[in-house]
Formats: structure tokens, C-alpha cells, sequence
């Protein structure tokens, strides 16, 4: 009996130099990070207010730091996908073998919405719904913090992969009978199964902390329809995890039993139906879509109300409008495989609710629209990312209508239209909709402004970049290439290829000018240090506090009487506002405790499914077991809140109104 399993040095491919190279730059990349922060002596500073932490304000930050690396693992794989096809037409085979081009597409797309939109937008929810909601903390701190650690651990076993043994090669869907055993021996599906088992895991607890926070802890006199969009948004991609997560849960149970026990739930053996994976997927797949974008679309909002000085047009019905699209996202997920062979009464049905679903979203463009008219537009950077998704967006859901006609779908299906219109929505919305995200409440995290130049010139590379890359992709689907090809032999695709690759490159500089935007922004902090703690003039709680906010957000919970509650008390006069004249006016603040809980979780977590890919069962189970004595350690646990006296609340409130009040 092997005590490692399947695993030996045939797992690492020594004669794959692409694959060792890049390895090596990671794994130095990695070591050169630990090094530098060992020499500085920072590891008692980040273990103690970091990796540690319960604040929804630290956890929301971590959660934007893993999105913006895998942003840069997963945008390395488009380079090389697009590098590939611009040469390797005719006689000419390019410069990636069939079966490693095969593991960079499945690698791309699962990196991209499982751990860097997914991710992002989690971050974004996290930072900025209680401190809109006007509360201390989300209902459940703790449980935030392994949510965030198991999202870290689904990402260091994807990345594991690149090092030892292979990812799928089943694109990032892994359809059977594909992604089964006798199709894919390897540990490349197990690696993509365990990842997003444990990783998703760690969403569904999110979901449910924050469906808690929002319906049971908001600030006093904040009813449902006097909370910001976003946090409506929030609500509904959060209700959306619930109900859609343990679906794909499910499925991927049932395809690992296929693969590790010899069930038949989706081989052609044994009466199984690898259809049937395939409506189970897309069953989360579409309300996925929503989760990414729906919280992109709070962020619009947000932003476009308050750079343009006025209050969100049509509340009532944007927030229908965020509601329908939660409900109706259910309704059409067979939209992805009309061509299965359903029946035109079944096809028929579904292509009507896709275009059904295009109206509620119509309604909020033109909201943001009639929020724009007649205002005073401040064109920074967040507003340009807007209005970028704005014109980006409506494109992309007309070709979505399109590809909800079933006849069209039939010939466009699998094409590089497909995967034009994807990109369309999902870089149109999620990632503009993370940017914008990023540069408003970058201030309010840490206490300074970004560079705007930097910022501008990142979001033209961005756009044009993407127009270059995609709109090609149009044509080519029309012209009848399919997607996922390592190589082809139509000469007339060629060039429409390149312009897709110099397309990529552009992109590569507007990310290139993003970094460059946030060590300038550093290093020039004190002239743009944001002493205020409302830097655009903002509308809701959030710019109430200072920047950054302390671990308790509010020295006294706001009482909300109205809509943008804020700018509703910078209007109507600040002595109006609920402000403390002495230590009598503020109480001590219990607030929970850090709690290693979440990183101790994540590191058993990580052991346990590296040991499961490898068929290491020993080590599994010594994982689990790690796992459960670390929860029964936290469940027995004799402190869990710190007190905050109430003479450092005052002193904090203070130095805040001092410097707030000109």
C-alpha cells in the first residue's frame, strides 16, 4: 500500500517547460513575498490585525486583494489562450500542446468567476453593507472569517495544480461524460471538483450571513425601502447564493461519487444521464450570472447618484427591477442548451422569460440614465467606469436577446459569439462594476484618494482593450469557428485573431497602468489623504464615518429617518446630527474577538483536499479531524467579545469631528 496514494514524482511535468517555468515564477513569486515580509517583521502585525481579524472592513479588503492577484493569474492564461490561436493557423501548430491549452481554458474561466468575480463582489458586499446598514458588524463574524479562508483555500488548491499533477481539461463547466472517469483519468477534474466543493462552501456561508445581516440588523428607523441599493442588490445576490449554491453542491457530490465510488448518475453506463448534469449546472449557472452582476448594478447606482448630485431616480422601481431579475433568474436556464433537443414548446418557453428577464434590467439603465439628466455629472474615475458599462452592457444583453431566439441559438451555439457575448456581460458589468467599486471606496478603506490620471487611462485601455479583444469574436462566431480550438485551419480567421490578441495586450496596459496607479497613490498618500471621511460628497452612512472607520463603525448606531440618510443630515444642518458632548453620551462597545478559526479551517481544509485528489486517505482524514477540533476548540471558547471603553470612543468621535467640521 502507497501511504501517498496516487501521487509521485510523475505528478510534477518535468517536460513541460512552459508549465515548470511558470511554476517556478510562482513558487518564487510566493517565497520572495514571505521573505520580505519575515525581514520586515510584519508577521505579528498581519497574523494580529489581518489574517486573524473578524472586522467586515478587513475581511471585505482580503477578499478584493485575492480578486485582483487571480485577476492577474487568470488574465495571464487569456494572454497565452489568445497568443496561441493568433498563430496557429494552417501548417503552423503555435506554441502550446493540444493538452495544455485544453487545462488553460478550464483554468481561465473557473479562475475568473469562481475566484476572482465571485470574490470581488463578495468583498465589496462585505466592506460596505454594514457600514451602510448603519450596524457594527455582519450577524455572524466569525463564521465571515472562515467563509473568507475557504475561498482562500479553493484558490491555493487550484494553484497547486499548476505545480503538482494537472487542472480539468473539460473547459470550466466539466460536462460528463468528459469530465468522468474513463474520459479523465487524471486528477485535473478532482482538482476543479474539491477546489469549488470547498470554496463554495465558503460562499454559501456568506450567503447566509448576509441574508441574516440585512433583514435583522439594520440601524434604528431603517426600513427596507429606505435602505441604499446596494444593500437591496446585496440582498438579492445573497438570497440567490442560498437557494442556488447547494444545487451545485449537489451536482458536484454526485459526479465525485461517479468518479471515486463508481456511482452512474452521468456515465453512459448504468442508465445514467449526463444531461442531466448539465440542467443541474446551469440551474446555479444562470442565477450565477446574477450573482456576479447584481452586485455590480448596486455599485452603479451608488456611484452615479452621488456624482451627479441627486438622489437615485425611480428607487421603488429599481429595487422591483433588483427583486424580478432575483426571481426570473430561476426561469431560464435552458437558454444554454436549446440545442439539446428539448422540443420547441420547451425552447419556445424559456426564450421568452430570457427576453422577459432583459426588461427589469432596461428599467434600471434608464434610471441611471434619468439620474444623470439634469444633474451636475463629476466625471472621476468611478463615474467613467459607469458609463463605459452603460454603453458596454446594452450590447451585450442585445446579443443576449439574440441568443435567446432559439433558431438563432442553433447556429450560433458553441461559437465564438457565445463567448463574445459572455465576456460582453460579464467584463462589461462584474469587472467594470468591481472597478468602479475599488476606486469609490478605496478612500473610505484606507484613508486616501487614488490617483485620477492613473485611474483615467486605465479605464481607456480597459475599454478600448476590450472592444479590440471581443467584438472580433462577434464576427468569428459568425463565420462559423467554434470556441476552445488549440488550432484551425480557415487562414480567413487569422487576422480577426490578432486584432483579438492586440486587443488582450491593450487590456494587459490598462492593468499594468492600475498597478501603477496604486503605488503612485502610496507613495503620494499625505497629499491625498482623505481627512474628511467623505471625499465625494457622498449620501449614505458609509461617508458618515471617518476613513478608515474604526473597528466599531459607529460610536452611536444612527437613527435613519429617510432616504440617503447622510445627505438627508448635511442638507438639513449638522447639529442635527446625534453627536456626543461628552464621555456620558457614549457607552463601552462590546465587539466580537479575533479568532484564528477561519485561517486554522483553511489550512486543514487545504489538507484534506489535496489528500482526497491524491487518494491519500490517511491524510484526509487526519484533515477532518483537524477541521472538526478546531470548530469544537471555537465552539468552547470562554471569550469571544473585547469590550471598547467608552473613553476611547469618545477621544476616536472626536478627533473625527474635529477634523470633519471646517
Amino acid at each position: 500500500m502507497n501511504l501517498l496514494g496516487k501521487l509521485d514524482w510523475s505528478a510534477i511535468p518535468f517536460d513541460q517547460p512552459i508549465i515548470m517555468g511558470a511554476s517556478a515564477m510562482m513558487v518564487l513569486g510566493v517565497v520572495a513575498v514571505l521573505a520580505w515580509v519575515t525581514l520586515k517583521g510584519w508577521w505579528p502585525y498581519l497574523w494580529r490585525e489581518w489574517l486573524t481579524s473578524v472586522d467586515h472592513k478587513r475581511i471585505g479588503v482580503m477578499y478584493c486583494v485575492l480578486a485582483l492577484l487571480m485577476l492577474l493569474r487568470g488574465f495571464a492564461d487569456a494572454i497565452m489562450m489568445r497568443a496561441q490561436q493568433a498563430v496557429a493557423a494552417g501548417g503552423a501548430q503555435g506554441y502550446l500542446p493540444p493538452e495544455h491549452f485544453d487545462q488553460i481554458f478550464s483554468a481561465h474561466g473557473t479562475i475568473m468567476i469562481f475566484f476572482m468575480a465571485m470574490p470581488f463582489m463578495i468583498g465589496l458586499m462585505n466592506f460596505a453593507v454594514p457600514l451602510q446598514l448603519g450596524v457594527r458588524d455582519v450577524a455572524f463574524p466569525t463564521l465571515n472569517s472562515v467563509s473568507l479562508w475557504l475561498t482562500a483555500s479553493g484558490i491555493l488548491l487550484t494553484n497547486i495544480s499548476l505545480v503538482v499533477g494537472e487542472f480539468a481539461k473539460t473547459g470550466w463547466v466539466a460536462y460528463p461524460p468528459l469530465s468522468e472517469l474513463q474520459y479523465s483519468p487524471g486528477v485535473g477534474v478532482d482538482y476543479y471538483l474539491w477546489a469549488l466543493q470547498i470554496s463554495g462552501l465558503g460562499t454559501l456561508l456568506t450567503g447566509i450571513n448576509f441574508v441574516t445581516t440585512i433583514l435583522k440588523m439594520r440601524a434604528p428607523g431603517m426600513g427596507y425601502m429606505r435602505m441604499p441599493v446596494f444593500c437591496w442588490t446585496a440582498l438579492a445576490t445573497n438570497l440567490l447564493i442560498v437557494a442556488a449554491f447547494p444545487v451545485l453542491t449537489a451536482t458536484f457530490a454526485m459526479l465525485l461519487l461517479d468518479r471515486y465510488l463508481g456511482f452512474h448518475f452521468f456515465t453512459f453506463e448504468g442508465q445514467g444521464n449526463q444531461m442531466m448534469y448539465v440542467n443541474l449546472f446551469w440551474v446555479w449557472g444562470h442565477p450565477e450570472v446574477y450573482i456576479l452582476v447584481l452586485p455590480a448594478f448596486g455599485v452603479f447606482s451608488e456611484v452615479i447618484s452621488t456624482f451627479s448630485g441627486k438622489p437615485l431616480f425611480g428607487y421603488r422601481s429599481m429595487v422591483a427591477a433588483t427583486m424580478a431579475i432575483c426571481v426570473l433568474s430561476f426561469l431560464v436556464w435552458l437558454h444554454h442548451f436549446f440545442t439539446m433537443g428539448a422540443g420547441a414548446d420547451v425552447n419556445g418557453f424559456f426564450g421568452v422569460m430570457t427576453m422577459i428577464i432583459a426588461v427589469p434590467t432596461g428599467v434600471k439603465v434608464f434610471n441611471w440614465l434619468f439620474t444623470m439628466w439634469g444633474g451636475r455629472v463629476r466625471f472621476t474615475v468611478p463615474i467613467l467606469w459607469s458609463l463605459g458599462f452603460m454603453v458596454t452592457f446594452v450590447i451585450g444583453g442585445m446579443t443576449g436577446v439574440l441568443l435567446a431566439v432559439p433558431p438563432a441559438d442553433f447556429q450560433l451555439h458553441n461559437s465564438l459569439f457565445l463567448v463574445a457575448h459572455f465576456h460582453n456581460v460579464i467584463i462589461g458589468g462584474t469587472v467594470f462594476g468591481a472597478m468602479a467599486g475599488y476606486t469609490y471606496w478605496f478612500p473610505k478603506a484606507f484613508g486616501f484618494t487614488l490617483d485620477e490620471r492613473w485611474g483615467k487611462a486605465s479605464f481607456w485601455c480597459w475599454l478600448t482593450g476590450f472592444y479590440l479583444a471581443f467584438m472580433p469574436l462577434y464576427v468569428l462566431g459568425l463565420m462559423g469557428m467554434t470556441r476552445r480550438m488549440q488550432h484551425y485551419d480557415d487562414p480567413s480567421w487569422r487576422p480577426w485573431l490578432i486584432l483579438a490578441a492586440l486587443g488582450a495586450l491593450v487590456i494587459m496596459v490598462g492593468i499594468a497602468c492600475q498597478i501603477v496607479q496604486l503605488v503612485v497613490s502610496i507613495r503620494t498618500r499625505n497629499e491625498r489623504r482623505d481627512a474628511t471621511g467623505d471625499p465625494w460628497n457622498g449620501r449614505t452612512l458609509e461617508w458618515a464615518t471617518p476613513s478608515p472607520p474604526p473597528a466599531w463603525n459607529f460610536p452611536l448606531l444612527p437613527h435613519v429617518s429617510g432616504m440617503d440618510a447622510f445627505w438627508t443630515w448635511k442638507e438639513s444642518a449638522r447639529a442635527k446630527q446625534p453627536v456626543a458632548k461628552d464621555d456620558r453620551d457614549y457607552e463601552a462597545i462590546e465587539m466580537p474577538k479575533n479568532s484564528a478559526t477561519g485561517f486554522v479551517t483553511a489550512f486543514f481544509a487545504v489538507v484534506t483536499g489535496f489528500a482526497l485528489i491524491w487518494h491519500i486517505w490517511w491524510m484526509a482524514a487526519l484533515g477532518m479531524f483537524g477541521a472538526f477540533v478546531t470548530f469544537l476548540v471555537f465552539a468552547f471558547r470562554e471569550h469571544d467579545e473585547v469590550e471598547i471603553p467608552a473613553r476611547v470612543i469618545a477621544q476616536a468621535a472626536g478627533a473625527h469631528q474635529a477634523e470633519a467640521v471646517p
